[in-house]
């Protein structure tokens, strides 16, 4: 049975006009193969097999940039005329949203390379460090404190970034990271795929990483859940910091965190069915 790229079946039924703008639409995680999201333009399918784009109508270049649009649309974050740092920068969809939200300028750190959407690598606002470690950056590199910083690692604690973030911050900057459960917790306490759905797990993942930033020097602005699930269908969080003194938290860690969690199962796990 000949099977082709996806890209090129794309171009060939009509749902895209390019392999380029194939690869884009891919990369923004809105092509689906028989049901299932595909993210990798070079995997081979047969010529009848199901292919559909959902959400086609994404306003970023991947579904990275719902994040922080959530984050500011709930704790107010104010990307305009700030530089920004991406940390995790991936296809770009935190820089694309920083961008069209005003900011001046954008360094899109991650340690893989050829990822960065086409657009972006093309934006003077946009300054691309590719295979690029964050714990290995130096403000000297950057050249300036950041008004904002965002946080999207996978594979690493978030406990290893914050110190050199922590560096990288303008004294009046906010810094907004993902809480991954599923590379915070303990590895007994990880499921198939790499799935974390205890809620304990998370209660406990949210409070020692956020007490780690209040140790660092940050206070807790805000907290909530990503409106999208990563990959395998873990829940996230999103948390909103900045340095300054004051109490590190509005009200016991504890509780915020019961509150939040609570609230992220009963949106998330029902929009799923789960």
């Amino acid at each position: 049975m000949k099977k082709e790229r996806l890209d090129v079946l794309l171009v060939e039924r009509g749902l895209a006009e390019s392999r380029e703008r194939a690869k884009r639409s891919i990369m923004a995680g809105i092509v689906y193969v028989n049901g299932e999201r595909e993210d990798k333009a070079g995997s081979s399918f047969p010529a009848e097999a199901v292919i559909e784009l959902r959400g086609s109508t994404l306003r970023y270049v991947s579904r990275g940039g719902l994040k922080l649009e959530k984050a500011i649309e709930t704790f107010h974050v104010n990307p305009s005329g700030k530089t920004c740092i991406d940390i995790g920068a991936s296809t770009g969809g935190f820089t694309d949203c920083m961008l069209q939200n005003g900011a001046e300028k954008v360094f899109a750190i991650d340690v893989g390379h050829g990822q960065l959407a086409w657009k972006l690598r093309n934006d003077p606002r946009v300054v691309s460090m590719e295979k690029t470690n964050i714990r290995h950056v130096t403000p000297e590199q950057i050249g300036m404190r950041a008004g904002l910083i965002s946080i999207d690692v996978s594979f690493i604690s978030l406990r290893l970034v914050l110190p050199v973030a922590k560096t990288l911050l303008a004294p009046d900057g906010e810094l907004l990271c993902l809480i991954k459960p599923q590379f915070e917790a303990g590895r007994e306490q990880v499921g198939k795929k790499g799935v974390v759905r205890d809620r304990d797990v998370h209660r406990e993942v949210i409070v020692r990483t956020l007490t780690a930033a209040a140790e660092l020097g940050f206070r807790l602005l805000g907290l909530s859940y990503s409106p999208i699930k990563g990959p395998e269908g873990n829940i996230e969080y999103l948390a909103l910091l900045c340095l300054g003194e004051g109490q590190a938290f509005p009200e016991p860690l504890p509780e915020i965190a019961e509150r939040v969690v609570s609230e992220s199962h009963s949106a998330l796990d029902r929009e799923s069915g789960a």
